[in-house]
C-alpha cells in the first residue's frame, strides 16, 4: 500500500485507542433511557419551558408513539450546505420483548445551489415480527461531479471506441452532471423462522434532465453520453424498474442505530422493459452488518463491520443506475468521497466502524471508521483490480432517545486528495 494508506491506518488506530480510554472516563454505569438526554427534550423544554417527558410508567410500550420533528443543516461535498426540516419516529406494533421497534426517518432539504431533496423511508415489524415492511422514496434535483467508470486512477473514462463509423477518443476527465431524480422501492418480508424471512418487493427509479446544465463542455464529452450511446439507452432520461427477490437474516436489537446482531439480505433484481426499463438487466445484490456491543454496562461501545455489492449478471444500467458511492438505499457508502465518484457495473464496499459515548448522559457520542471501495469498467479495469480507502471520524448528537436516532457529522479523507464533511440523519450503516 502507499505510504499515505498507512499514515490513515495508523491514525486512524491511535483515534480508536485514544476515543476509548476517553469514553470509558465518562461512561454510565447504569444504561437507562431516565438517565439519557436528547435533542428532542432539550428543544421541548426551551419552549415549553418543561422537559418533553416520556409517557407514564403504567403506559405499556407498544401503545406509545415516538415522535420527533427538528429543523436541521446537512453537508455533502457533492451538494454543498443545505437547510430543513428532518423527522424520526417509532412505535411498537408487538410485544416489544418480540417485536421490532418500527421506524419512519424523512427530510426534506434545499441547498445554496438551488438544489432540493425529499426523502421518506420506512422500517417496519408487525407483532412477533412476523411481517416486515420496508420501503424509500426519493425524489430530488442534484449536481455531482463525474469522474467515470471504475477505480484506480483519479479519473477513467470509457476508452477509445467507434460508433456508428464515429471515433471517440479517451475522456479520463471529470465533468459536471445535474439530473432530476425520482426513486421509490418497496419490499415485504414473511418471517419463516426465527430471525429468517423471505420477500419480494418492486423498485421503480426514473432520470431526467441529465447534463441540463453542463455550460461549455460538448454533450458528445460527457461519460453519461458516451456509456449510454454505447449500451443503448436515451441520453437525457432513462429508467430501471424492476421486480425484487429477497432472502434475508436480521437478528438486529434495532435497526436505527443497533447494538448488537446481524443483518444478512440477498436480492436478486430483473429489470424489465414490460414495467418501463429501457433495458433488461439482472442484478445480485450482497449486504452484510455485524454489530458487536463491547460493554454490558455501556452497549454504545459498539464495533461494526458493513459489506455491500452489487454484482451485473446481464443485460445492461442506466448510467446513473450504475452502483457505486453512495448508491445505497440511504445514500451514506463511501464517506471521503462524493457521491458517484467510483462506479462501475458491479461495485463491492467494506467498512468497519467504532462507536463510542462521549459523555455519560449519552447526549453526544463519537465513531471512527475506515473503508474502502472497487468497481470495474467495460474496458481493462476488473473488479478487485484496484481498492480506493478512505477513513476518518466523527461526532453523533442524540436526536431521540426512544428510537435512537441521531445527528451525523463526519469528517472523511481519500484517497487523490478527496475530504469532506458529510452530515446525516442516522448511523450510517
Amino acid at each position: 500500500m502507499a505510504p499515505a494508506v498507512y499514515r490513515l491506518i495508523l491514525i486512524l488506530f491511535a483515534l480508536l485507542c485514544g476515543c476509548h480510554l476517553f469514553a470509558q472516563t465518562v461512561a454510565d454505569p447504569v444504561d437507562s433511557l431516565k438517565s439519557q438526554l436528547d435533542a428532542n427534550t432539550i428543544l421541548a423544554s426551551i419552549f415549553s419551558g418543561k422537559s418533553n417527558k416520556p409517557a407514564a410508567p403504567d403506559q405499556p410500550l407498544q401503545s406509545r408513539t415516538y415522535w420527533s420533528v427538528l429543523p436541521s443543516a446537512a453537508y455533502n461535498p457533492s451538494v454543498g450546505f443545505a437547510a430543513g426540516v428532518i423527522s424520526s419516529g417509532g412505535k411498537y406494533f408487538g410485544d416489544p420483548a418480540n417485536t421490532t421497534l418500527s421506524v419512519i426517518n424523512a427530510g426534506f432539504y434545499i441547498s445554496t445551489g438551488g438544489l432540493s431533496t425529499f426523502e421518506f423511508k420506512q422500517n417496519a415489524f408487525s407483532a412477533q415480527n412476523k411481517w416486515n415492511l420496508q420501503g424509500t422514496v426519493q425524489i430530488g434535483k442534484t449536481v455531482a461531479m463525474d469522474n467515470g467508470l471504475g477505480t484506480g486512477r483519479r479519473s477513467f473514462g470509457e476508452g477509445s471506441f467507434f460508433m456508428n463509423d464515429t471515433h471517440f477518443e479517451n475522456n479520463p476527465d471529470a465533468f459536471p452532471i445535474r439530473y432530476v431524480y425520482i426513486k421509490a422501492n418497496e419490499r415485504v418480508y414473511r418471517k419463516l423462522a426465527n430471525s429468517i424471512y423471505v420477500g419480494a418487493g418492486l423498485s421503480f427509479n426514473y432520470y431526467s434532465h441529465i447534463d441540463d446544465d453542463r455550460k461549455d463542455i460538448p454533450i458528445s464529452q460527457t461519460h453519461n453520453y458516451r456509456y449510454s450511446i454505447r449500451n443503448g439507452f436515451p441520453i437525457s432520461s432513462y429508467q430501471a424498474n424492476g421486480l425484487l427477490f429477497n432472502f434475508q437474516l436480521n437478528t438486529r436489537d434495532q435497526p436505527n442505530r443497533a447494538f448488537r446482531g446481524i443483518y444478512a439480505d440477498i436480492v436478486f433484481r430483473s429489470n424489465q422493459t414490460w414495467l418501463g426499463s429501457n433495458r433488461d438487466a439482472m442484478q445480485v445484490k450482497l449486504e452484510f452488518r455485524k454489530y458487536w456491543s463491547l460493554s454490558k454496562t455501556n452497549p454504545e461501545h459498539v464495533f461494526a463491520i458493513w459489506h455491500w455489492s452489487n454484482y451485473l449478471i446481464s443485460g445492461a444500467l442506466p448510467y446513473l443506475e450504475l452502483p457505486g458511492t453512495g448508491s445505497d438505499a440511504y445514500g451514506r457508502i463511501g464517506r471521503a468521497f462524493i457521491i458517484g465518484r467510483f462506479k462501475g457495473m458491479s461495485f463491492v464496499y467494506n467498512e468497519a466502524e467504532y462507536r463510542f459515548p462521549l459523555t455519560s448522559n449519552k447526549l453526544l457520542s463519537g465513531v471512527a471508521f475506515i473503508n474502502a471501495e472497487t468497481a470495474n469498467n467495460q474496458q481493462r479495469i476488473k473488479l478487485f483490480s484496484h481498492w480506493e480507502p478512505g477513513g476518518g471520524a466523527g461526532l453523533r448528537l442524540l436526536f431521540n432517545k426512544y428510537t435512537r436516532s441521531n445527528l451525523c457529522i463526519d469528517y472523511g479523507r481519500g484517497t487523490y486528495g478527496s475530504s469532506g464533511f458529510f452530515l446525516g440523519l442516522n448511523e450510517v450503516f
